[in-house]
């Protein structure tokens, strides 16, 4: 096995257990090794500190699979991490039978790159590093074993595997398609997963909590839902007993999809649905200029910054969406806000947010701090795992 030996003093961040080691953090590498094979990570007097997951084509040379020097990483390895993620959610009250869920949350987990999403019977797969791209066999074997499910469909096409060297991968892994379109049920309202051809692994989990609150939020309310995707903000906000939701996105195959979702669920009044393609920032410059009001306006857009280095062009898109929800917002209304951003952390967007009411001439409160669903754990020594930033505001 090869040796990465680290730069003095850059041993310090694996003693604290972040599991990452950029590339200004390693000295050299000894030893013939290929794209995602294991590698031990000595300190630059050779103490061992663990051992990791080669990705040369990457800023992120390497990601720590264990911190244990002597622990194997071989298929056992992922079938104990595997197993283990999986009863965490298990012991968890509030995620007890749930349809969708997401089983194993990357680095949170002790897996860096792997993330795993559970429709029903079908386990979405994705794999976004060099290290965990080379243990896919292992891991889809050890889904099986901890789930029982019936098919793994993998979906790693996202853009960051591009930064480890390698190419989209998608398809079945174990298993073939169902005869009927995949239906989840949450929160009391059926759903349908494009896990082929959606976003993320076919829907964003992680917003679980956030939609249910919109349900509590949302009575007698005329209600704004922007980037709406397939409808789950909606849809609540119409069985919390909204007067009106308007949803607004650019992707007409998405509000189509959110339509057949409202169909699904005959038990909401169609009729106070408004849905329309347009692109988020001009429609909402249309709003302003017609002198409309809502009640509560959800801004949940996508990425605006991947990166830090992203974060000056992020912070002004983030500055000028909120600075229209704020303007459209009745006196009394609620702005619930997001940034999914990992460039842009939770104290940047609190500032963007107080710049955007200073603007608006709003006053605005925080009511609550919102957070990724608890099947979206974030490792205390790993930080960057909390990229879902949210505010509920109510403004003046």
């Amino acid at each position: 096995m090869a040796t990465l030996i680290l730069h003095p003093g850059k041993e310090k961040s694996v003693l604290r257990r972040h599991p990452w080691l950029f590339s200004g953090a390693v000295a050299r590498l000894d030893g013939r090794v290929r794209p995602g094979d294991t590698v031990d990570v000595v300190s630059h007097e050779g103490r061992p500190l663990g051992r990791a997951a080669w990705s040369p084509a990457s800023q992120i040379r390497a990601r720590i699979w264990s911190f244990d020097a002597e622990e194997t990483i071989d298929h056992a390895f992922f079938k104990r991490r595997v197993a283990a993620s999986v009863a965490r959610r298990a012991a968890l009250p509030e995620l007890a039978g749930q349809q969708g869920l997401r089983l194993i949350h990357a680095e949170s987990d002790g897996l860096p790159g792997v993330v795993a999403d559970r429709y029903g019977d079908t386990v979405v797969l994705q794999l976004t590093t060099a290290g965990a791209d080379k243990w896919r066999g292992a891991i889809a074997d050890s889904l099986l074993r901890a789930t029982g499910c019936a098919r793994i469909y993998e979906r790693s096409d996202v853009e960051v595997r591009k930064l480890e060297g390698l190419e989209a991968v998608t398809g079945w892994l174990h298993g073939q398609a169902a005869d009927e379109e995949p239906v989840i049920v949450e929160n009391g309202i059926r759903m349908t997963v494009d896990f082929v051809g959606g976003h993320k692994t076919g829907f964003y989990l992680d917003q679980r909590d956030n939609r249910r609150r919109v349900a509590e939020l949302a009575r007698d309310r005329r209600v704004l839902n922007c980037f709406c995707y397939t409808g789950g903000f909606s849809l609540q906000a119409l069985a919390g007993g909204a007067r009106e939701v308007v949803s607004v996105d650019s992707s007409g195959p998405a509000l189509a999809t959110a339509q057949r979702n409202l169909a699904l669920n005959p038990q909401l009044d169609a009729a106070r649905a408004v849905w329309r393609e347009a692109d988020v920032f001009a429609e909402l410059r249309n709003l302003r200029a017609a002198g409309e009001r809502y009640d509560l306006v959800i801004l949940d857009p996508p990425k605006f910054a991947n990166t830090a280095a992203h974060a000056d062009r992020a912070a002004r898109a983030y500055k000028d969406i909120n600075l229209l929800g704020l303007q459209l917002l009745a006196p009394g209304g609620l702005l619930m806000t997001y940034s999914c951003s990992g460039g842009i952390g939770a104290e940047l967007f609190a500032r963007i947010l107080a710049g955007a009411a200073l603007d608006a001439g709003r006053t605005a409160r925080i009511v609550q701090h919102l957070h990724g669903a608890a099947d979206h754990p974030v490792d205390l020594a790993f930080p960057e795992g909390e990229y879902l930033k949210g505010l509920l505001l109510q403004v003046d």
